[in-house]
C-alpha cells in the first residue's frame, strides 16, 4: 500500500455532480450483518449504467458500441447494511479517446461523508467485434458533465 493510499479519506457527496439512490435488499446482508462487499460492485455497475441508459446513450440490447468493464476497486470506510438507503454519487475522473474512468461515492441514508469509494473503468468497443472504438459523441457529452473543473 503506497502512503497516499494509507492516508486516503471518504469523499463528501458535494464532490459529485450526480447522485443516485439505490436501495438495499434484505439478501444484501451477509452474516457479519452489513452488506456484502460484492454488492458494492453491483452498485457500481448500476449506478453507472442505469446514467447512461436513462440519458439514452446505452441500450444493453442495440447499442453498437458498449463499455466492457476493464477495472474495479473498492475502498471501504464504513459499513452499510440493509435497510439503509445507499446514494450512489457519480463522476468522471479520466476521459480518454475509448475509455473512461468513473469515481463513485456509496452515501449510507443522510450521511454526508462516503462509506465506500470505487473506481470503474469501460473501455468502448464495437459489440460484434469487441474491438476498441473511440467514444461516440453523444456518449462524450454525456460523461463531460460528469467530469468537475
Amino acid at each position: 500500500m503506497s502512503e497516499a493510499d494509507a492516508k486516503a479519506a471518504p469523499t463528501r457527496r458535494a464532490d459529485y455532480p450526480h447522485l443516485r439512490p439505490l436501495d438495499t435488499r434484505w439478501g444484501d446482508n451477509d452474516a457479519y450483518g452489513h452488506v456484502n462487499n460484492v454488492v458494492y460492485y453491483a452498485f457500481f455497475d448500476t449506478a453507472v449504467n442505469r446514467h447512461l441508459i436513462e440519458h439514452g446513450v446505452l441500450d444493453v440490447v442495440r447499442s453498437p458500441v458498449i463499455g466492457l468493464v476493464v477495472e474495479t476497486r473498492c475502498r471501504f470506510f464504513s459499513s452499510i447494511a440493509f435497510p439503509d438507503t445507499v446514494h450512489a454519487g457519480l463522476k468522471v475522473t479520466h476521459l480518454g479517446r475509448s475509455s473512461v474512468r468513473y469515481e463513485i461515492g456509496l452515501f449510507r441514508n443522510d450521511v454526508d461523508t462516503a462509506a465506500a469509494v470505487g473506481q470503474f473503468v469501460h473501455v468502448y468497443v464495437d459489440r460484434a467485434s469487441q474491438r476498441p472504438v473511440p467514444l461516440p459523441e453523444p456518449v462524450r457529452a454525456l460523461l463531460q458533465t460528469l467530469q468537475r473543473r
